[in-house]
């Protein structure tokens, strides 16, 4: 199967990897920026791995996957947050991309944030090595240090930013707008009906100056950014994603850390009885777990295409889209 990867970024990167992996995928080319130029890439392809950024052009991200799914190609990405869960997306965003599977025959899934699994399929397949279960706690637990891109660690996370400002990511309604999703789909697999979705935020101020590769983050600017979206039932919190993110390791050394120290990890922690907890760590781009995170998210999406090659035109979530196992790639 031809793919073609729209975006050079991060996740592009990783991307172009992933299919160059693959046995049953062939790279037909890389998309850079926007859609100029972009036809004789897209042209035949089997499936566009979308990894340009969604984040501030959310309409145009989706127009260019409607353009995609139209022309019959398969599409998977991680730019379109209300996507997670297919079921709650809203109509004004899902019917235009469910009529554009229809007329062209292609089929997308939306995953990849947190890097995806982890705030879907594991904590779902861990759930089921327990008897009881109190609550299932997804975490993100990262030194941005390590993350090489500036605008998403200064602007959207705040890093290096007035404490008197309010960070995108956190404006309020945001975290549920993007992670809320992933809640409701966890939810379901689980069986159960979110009630409510609430949502916490915790900020602390660099006690000293730290230089790091994109730059000077000043004393007394935000140095750590915690905040969780939670899931609840019956008044209580059943469901929670939690992200601790600092710009140096000596920032609030009382919030939750990576078990083994190192600069990043994606925790599964299942209260109840037995309580199990999982930390996954990642490292792609000569050790870096940032990248390691970004890798292993394309992967889902990019393992995930002869699946969906083979799937009814349509949109699919990750209790849709099976993980597929490493078939013909082992000591390859």
């Amino acid at each position: 199967m031809r793919v073609a990867v729209w975006g050079t970024g991060n996740m592009g990167r990783a991307a172009v990897r992933a299919v160059e992996a693959h046995p049953g995928l062939d790279l037909a080319g890389v998309v850079s920026r926007s859609a100029l130029g972009s036809e004789s890439v897209l042209e035949g392809v089997d499936a566009v791995a979308y990894m340009a950024s969604g984040d501030l052009r959310p309409d145009d991200a989706a127009a260019d996957i409607a353009r995609c799914l139209r022309g019959g190609a398969v599409v998977v990405t991680p730019s379109l947050y209300s996507l997670y869960d297919v079921r709650s997306a809203p109509s004004a965003l899902a019917d235009p991309l469910r009529a554009a599977a229809a007329e062209g025959g292609g089929a997308l899934f939306v995953s990849g944030i947190d890097p995806g699994w982890g705030n879907d399929v594991l904590p779902l397949l861990v759930s089921g090595l327990a008897g009881t279960v109190e609550q299932v706690r997804c975490q993100e637990l990262f030194d941005y240090s390590t993350y090489d891109q500036p605008e998403a660690v200064r602007g959207s996370v705040g890093m290096g930013g007035s404490m008197d400002e309010v960070p995108r990511m956190v404006a309020p309604g945001v975290p549920s707008m993007i992670w809320g999703g992933q809640l409701r789909l966890m939810a379901r697999g689980l069986g159960v009906t979110l009630d409510d979705v609430t949502e916490r935020v915790e900020r602390r101020a660099l006690e000293h100056d730290v230089t790091n590769a994109m730059g000077l983050f000043e004393q007394g600017t935000q140095g750590g950014l915690r905040f969780e979206v939670a899931g609840v039932v019956d008044g209580r919190e059943v469901l929670v994603v939690e992200h601790v993110t600092r710009i140096h390791p000596s920032v609030a050394p009382d919030w939750p850390a990576p078990p083994d120290g190192g600069a990043g990890a994606h925790t599964v922690v299942i209260e109840g009885d037995p309580r199990i907890v999982v930390s996954v760590e990642a490292t792609a781009e000569g050790g870096n777990r940032a990248a390691g995170g970004n890798a292993t998210a394309a992967a889902r999406l990019v393992n995930a295409i002869p699946w969906l090659r083979e799937a009814e035109p349509g949109l699919y979530d990750a209790l849709d889209v099976p993980l597929a196992p490493a078939v013909g790639r082992l000591a390859r």
